[in-house]
C-alpha cells in the first residue's frame, strides 16, 4: 500500500499526530449548529470573527465582500419569520451576512463569471472556523440563488441596489453538540481522475 492508499473509510492511525493540532481538531469539529443559547456573543469574540472574516483570500485580492453585522434581536425575529427556511435566525443572537457590490465588481474588474460567489464563499468559511475556534458554533444559511430569501431577508438590510447577499452565517453559544468529523469517505475520494 502506497503512502496515500486508504485502509478503508475511518481515520487512519497514522496521521494521529496530526489530529493532535489545534486548528486541525477546530477544523473537524466544526458543525451545522441551529440552535443556540440566548446570550449575546462577546464584543471581544465578535471583533476576532470580523477580523478573520477580512483576512479571507479572494481573486486578485480584490476583497469585494461587505459584512453586515446583526445582533438586534428584532431584526433577527424579521430574518426569522421572513421564510420558512430562515427561521433559525430568530433564536440565534449574531449574524454576519456576506455581501458584494456585483454590479460593480463584475464591471470594474470584467469577473463575471460567478466569482463573486467563491470570495463571498471564503469569506463565510473563515466566520464558522474561527467562530469554532472562538467556543461558538455556528450554520451557513444561504440567500443567494433562493428566490424567495432573495427576496425577503436583503431588503431587511437595507442593502443598496446592486448588492446581494451571499449568505449568514448563524452564530452563538451551541445547545446542539454533535461529533466531530472523522475518516475519509473513500467513495467519494477520485486519485488522479474520476
Amino acid at each position: 500500500m502506497s503512502a496515500f492508499e486508504l485502509k478503508n473509510n475511518s481515520a487512519p492511525e497514522s496521521s494521529g499526530r496530526f489530529r493532535d493540532d489545534k486548528t486541525i481538531r477546530v477544523i473537524l469539529g466544526r458543525r451545522s449548529v441551529r440552535a443556540f443559547e440566548p446570550r449575546p456573543v462577546e464584543a471581544e469574540k465578535v471583533e476576532i470573527l470580523l477580523e478573520c472574516a477580512f483576512a479571507a483570500p479572494s481573486s486578485m485580492n480584490i476583497q469585494p465582500c461587505h459584512l453586515v453585522l446583526i445582533d438586534d434581536k428584532t431584526l433577527m425575529a424579521k430574518i426569522g419569520a421572513a421564510s420558512e427556511r430562515t427561521r433559525m435566525a430568530g433564536g440565534a443572537p449574531l449574524a454576519i451576512g456576506v455581501c458584494v457590490d456585483v454590479a460593480n465588481y463584475e464591471k470594474a474588474h470584467k469577473l463575471t463569471d460567478g466569482t463573486w460567489m467563491e470570495d463571498s464563499a471564503c469569506v463565510m468559511e473563515n466566520i464558522l472556523i474561527s467562530a469554532r475556534a472562538l467556543g461558538l458554533e455556528g450554520v451557513w444559511l444561504q440567500i443567494a440563488n433562493r428566490p424567495e430569501r432573495e427576496a425577503t431577508v436583503p431588503p431587511l438590510l437595507h442593502l443598496p441596489e446592486g448588492v446581494r447577499l451571499l449568505a449568514m452565517a448563524l452564530l452563538g453559544y451551541g445547545t446542539e453538540h454533535k461529533a466531530s468529523h472523522s475518516g475519509v469517505d473513500a467513495a467519494r475520494l477520485h486519485r488522479n481522475g474520476w
